[in-house]
């Protein structure tokens, strides 16, 4: 009920009626030049110059319900996805076939043929409701300031705008109060009258100006390619600079300290005995090398793909519980053994999510979940830190988002805050 009486002066009612109301010139004016271009194309079909038209009105609407999906966004909030950048083919026949076959613009123009007698429909009502609901409210007001005289069958006079019947006229205060009171209820009413009328439009534009499945799935595969190559040639680089600063700078300090150490043993200077201790120094410089080298060659090695993946993902993430800060418990349910690409990627998302909430979330306790059921192995990281986690806030959450996209996952996250905090990723197994 508090709701019902609040929502005539809500910012959500006042930018619907705005809505209503631009819409409609917005609406108009489309659909007169889209009509001018559609006459003017089937006219002249005849000639060569007809599929021009045509295509300009077919580009043209694609760009018109550009308008009206900006329109939407800045008063109704409603959000929908980018179409794809327009790529015509090359030469005069490729960009007029291209654009005669854009499925964009002729969805479009649905758009534009529809939302015109809706915009009109909606006008019309937000009008009627709103101005019906003011001048019934200032009833008594109203006919203090403009005097409305009105003469019955009988020939009696009344000062009324409103009558019922033939005889009954609203011009007495007890009547004249029953007017106000119907008009706080118009009032009331006039907001759900215009949001349901709105709501039509909030599924025609997502409906028919935004992309389609296909078109969609076809820019989030680009999208998820561009990254996934991007992320394989920073990946490369970091390989190539751990190699050349850490293993391969030790690897030749290791080969100068036995070279050096190879000619103080092949030394045979009789008037001064061999310098054994500066010998056995290098050659301890030189183990040591060798062994930090062969430590950052493992940790390079386990970076690209644990050894411990290859005894299955259950060790796996046993042995990431075990190395974490925070205790963790850890529950698999796989029937199944997924390919090694969603193990992979599985085991760096659980190390990633691990790392975050032994270094942001405060939390006392974790619990990792896997399953793999139906085509489809779902991870759980739960913990019961602070909360208010987010793909922005820089906690590499963006990162593994990207990385689960490539194989067509999904990464949820629930964290409200003061915790407690839940990532969930999905991953296609192909079974």
């Amino acid at each position: 009920m508090r709701t019902f009486l609040k929502t005539p002066f809500t910012r959500r009612t006042w930018a619907e009626t705005g809505y209503a109301i631009v819409g409609f010139p917005l609406a108009s004016v489309g659909f007169v030049l889209m009509l001018a271009l559609a006459m003017t194309g089937a006219l002249l079909t005849v000639t060569l110059i007809g599929l021009p038209v045509i295509a300009l009105l077919v580009m043209g609407a694609r760009w018109w319900g550009g308008l009206h999906k900006g329109l939407a966004r800045g008063m109704l909030g409603v959000e929908v996805a980018p179409l794809r950048r327009f790529r015509p083919h090359a030469g005069l026949l490729g960009r007029l076939g291209a654009c005669l076959g854009n499925a964009e613009g002729w969805r479009a123009i649905l758009y534009i043929l529809i939302g015109f007698p809706l915009a009109s429909v909606t006008l019309v009502a937000t009008a009627m409701a709103w101005s019906y609901g003011v001048i019934s409210l200032a009833y008594p007001l109203v006919l203090v300031v403009f005097d409305p005289r009105t003469t019955d069958v009988h020939g009696v006079e009344h000062r009324s705008l409103m009558q019922f019947g033939d005889n009954y006229y609203m011009d007495t205060w007890p009547r004249q109060l029953m007017v106000c009171a119907a008009g706080v209820l118009i009032l009331l009413i006039a907001p759900w009258i215009v949001r349901a009328l709105v709501a039509v439009d909030r599924l025609l534009i997502p409906a028919l100006l935004g992309p389609t499945k296909t078109s969609q799935r076809v820019a989030d595969l680009e999208e998820t390619r561009a990254h996934a190559v991007d992320d394989s040639t920073a990946t490369l680089r970091r390989i190539e600079r751990d190699l050349h600063d850490g293993a391969q700078a030790r690897l030749v300090a290791l080969a100068m300290n036995l070279s050096m150490a190879k000619e103080k043993l092949d030394t045979e200077d009789t008037e001064r005995p061999m310098d054994v201790d500066r010998a056995r120094t290098l050659v301890d410089t030189a183990l040591g090398n060798a062994r930090e080298a062969i430590v950052e060659l493992r940790d390079l090695a386990r970076g690209i793909h644990p050894p411990v993946l290859d005894q299955g993902l259950d060790a796996a993430l046993a042995t990431l519980a075990a190395c974490s800060a925070v205790p963790v418990d850890v529950t698999t349910d796989i029937a199944t053994r997924p390919p090694v690409s969603i193990e992979a990627i599985a085991y760096f998302c659980s190390a990633e999510l691990l790392t975050n909430v032994a270094h942001h979330s405060g939390a006392t306790r974790a619990r990792v979940a896997v399953s793999v059921r139906g085509g489809l192995l779902r991870l759980s990281v739960t913990d019961d830190g602070r909360g208010g986690a987010s793909v922005g806030k820089g906690s590499g959450l963006a990162g593994l988002v990207e990385r689960v996209r490539t194989v067509d996952g999904v990464l949820r996250i629930v964290s409200p805050l003061g915790g407690p905090t839940e990532v969930t990723v999905e991953l296609p197994t192909g079974g």
